[in-house]
């Protein structure tokens, strides 16, 4: 029982990391997403090379609204 764990090609999700880096940014600068734009861009930036088939890329359009461009 349970021979098979840990033998499993764990299979990443796209822009996970970048997904991650935006909850550190947001928690170190009080959730203020404008301070956290940079990492924001990044996910956008991996969302695009995925073509957004990625679970992470679902909240990216309410974070892009906080730009100010």
């Amino acid at each position: 029982m349970g021979w098979w764990w840990g033998r499993q090609k764990k299979i990443e999700e796209p822009c996970k990391k970048e997904a991650c880096n935006i909850q550190s940014c947001l928690s170190k600068n009080n959730f203020d997403s404008k301070r956290c734009m940079k990492v924001i861009r990044l996910l956008q930036i991996c969302c695009e090379n995925c073509n957004y088939d990625s679970t992470h890329c679902a909240p990216l359009s309410a974070l892009l609204k906080t730009d100010p461009k």
